[in-house]
């Protein structure tokens, strides 16, 4: 059974609240620095209209130099704050999605539940867009608590002035947010979907990327680009919708703030008419009334980004929660152990047994594609062991018992339409930089003719998926990178299809040499590899009917010899 991981987070809440507790230091100064910036701002009227009361009481150059004074304090204040508030919030901010982004790109690279209907360009969505917007609420609750500080100090200045003008601010900003709080909830749903659709997009332009070489072969290229079109349809069709939305909050937030600053305005005029306050406090009355616009208008945009946000990490919780196929062992295989199958029934596959002993090169000639596959599958532990019947033993142990980790490193399963990356001949070869293997790797897989066709030599650009090599270059390429790796099992999948007759000989010997020492199965109906291995096991219907070796089998076995003959 399949029980979930309790080190991942469950719910977007759940992802948010994990956010804001790792970033409590940065946000906590980033709140502190950012409440100056917004308490300076707002002190920048409150000065002016103690300025103009004392002047006109005073009428002294000392006060006036002391009042400039005074305002010079407060723009470095405003400055500063500012410019270290941002700094620490946009480094805070940077990390943590960069954090989630390699997070999900992890998850992202582990078997999931199937029920979990994502694919990679979905995947990819999640990891870039929505880790992004997630981490925005590191820079959302400082700032919200920040205009909260202004709006605050200005409720207090003006209610020392008249206490009506003090609670005109705070009944206008309490009624602004609950009328956006209500508009914020169908933004963070229309965000949701808008990501979907895009995300859907992304996931069909990978899908066409990969097959775009086999679709122009048969025509179908304007078919699957019209399918494009009509999800990405979807998706502009959702993200104009939600412009709207996001333009009627913000036409809404603006003209509700301009109401309460027109009304703060308005009603100091009308105390300072009536005598009930000072020139002086009209001043300020006048200047908090422009300057509570800014806090007013980003108060009113935090419901706004803090839905986005929310939305973004219920995306992120669709790959964070979902369970692997597996629950992965903790034991580690024994080096250099054998390979045993024991009545293995899967797919295509029954009572599938056979062992290969440790440093042997077994062949396996499978007259049904699909059975290849499934094993193959078996072997890389893409397929979870409770999925199949029997067992598979790595060095004496069952798969279910090891690590998933330990196992791809212990056994590497090379598939045939092995991915081939942008970068270098040398980067997709030695991807990790640390294999001591290449230039045999080089050789043994025959790229020394891909390597000499260029000045760069292993430096030589690749384009993605290998766009920019040929199909026989791709695969040996990919062979190259199997080989590079050293690992004690190396298990390949058809390495030789794409290869002339000639060059899939001396590939087959070089293998064969190469690997001479450690476990090695070769899945293949090549005459030239099934010849270099030390026996042949035959896979038909599902089992092993036959094993011998590559001449002995087409000495005596006729169908075999029907099968692969060339």
């Amino acid at each position: 059974m399949t029980t979930p991981d309790p080190q991942r987070p469950r719910q977007g809440s759940d992802i948010l609240r994990t956010a804001l507790r790792r970033n409590v230091g940065a946000m906590t100064r980033g709140t502190i620095l950012m409440g100056l910036y917004q308490a300076g701002e707002t002190a920048f009227p409150i000065a002016l209209g103690l300025i103009v009361e004392h002047s006109l009481q005073e009428r002294s150059l000392g006060s006036l130099g002391l009042s400039i004074g005074a305002l010079a304090v407060i723009i470095t204040t405003v400055s500063l704050s500012w410019r270290f508030g941002m700094r620490v919030l946009q480094a805070a901010n940077t990390t943590e999605a960069h954090r989630w982004r390699v997070r999900v790109a992890a998850c992202g690279l582990q078997p999931v539940a199937r029920d979990v209907d994502l694919k990679s360009g979905e995947v990819l969505t999640i990891a870039t867009e929505d880790a992004d917007q997630t981490a925005d609420i590191i820079e959302v609750v400082p700032l919200l608590i920040s205009s909260l500080v202004a709006v605050l100090v200005a409720a207090i200045a003006l209610g020392l002035a008249d206490l009506r003008l003090g609670l005109l601010v705070i009944v206008g900003t309490v009624a602004i947010l609950s009328v956006l709080s209500v508009m914020s909830k169908r933004i963070g749903a229309s965000t949701q979907e808008q990501q979907a659709r895009v995300a859907r997009a992304g996931a069909k332009v990978a899908d066409l990327i990969t097959g775009l070489r086999p679709l122009h072969g048969f025509g179908g290229n304007h078919a699957a680009f019209a399918s494009y079109r009509g999800v990405s349809t979807d998706a502009k069709r959702q993200a104009i919708t939600v412009a709207k939305v996001n333009g009627g909050y913000a036409g809404t937030a603006l003209a509700l703030n301009a109401v309460l600053a027109a009304a703060v305005t308005l009603t100091a005029g009308w105390l300072a008419f009536e005598r009930q306050i000072t020139i002086g406090e009209l001043v300020m009355a006048v200047g908090l009334a422009q300057f509570i616009m800014e806090p007013l208008k980003l108060f009113s945009e935090m419901p706004k980004y803090v839905m986005m946000a929310r939305a973004s990490a219920e995306r992120m919780a669709l790959v964070l929660s979902a369970p692997p196929v597996t629950t992965p062992g903790t034991k580690l295989p024994a080096a250099a152990g054998d390979l045993e199958i024991d009545g293995v029934r899967y797919g295509s596959l029954r009572e599938l047994k056979f062992r290969v002993s440790a440093g042997e090169f077994v062949a396996i000639a499978a007259y049904q594609p699909r059975a290849a596959a499934d094993f193959a599958s078996i072997l890389a532990v893409n397929t979870p062991p409770h999925a199949y019947e029997g067992a598979v033993r790595v060095g004496g142990q069952d798969l279910a018992d090891l690590a998933i980790e330990a196992v791809r490193e212990h056994m590497l399963v090379n598939p045939y339409d092995a991915e081939i990356f942008a970068g270098t001949l040398r980067t997709n070869i030695d991807p990790s930089g640390t294999s001591r293997m290449v230039p045999e790797a080089v050789e043994a897989s025959m790229l020394t003719d891909v390597v000499a066709l260029h000045r760069e030599g292993l430096d030589h650009g690749v384009r993605d998926r290998g766009a920019n090599l040929s199909g026989g270059q791709r695969q040996r390429l990919s062979l190259a990178r199997a080989l590079a790796a050293d690992s004690d099992v190396l298990v390949l999948h058809d390495p030789t299809t794409a290869v002339d007759a000639v060059t899939e000989q001396l590939i087959a010997r070089n293998i064969a040499k190469m690997r001479r020492g450690r476990t090695t199965v070769v899945i293949t109906s090549s005459p030239a590899v099934l010849d270099a291995a030390d026996r042949v096991l035959v896979l038909d219907d599902g089992v092993i009917t036959a094993e011998d070796t590559h001449r002995n089998l087409l000495a005596t076995d006729e169908a075999y010899c029907l099968a692969v003959a060339r």
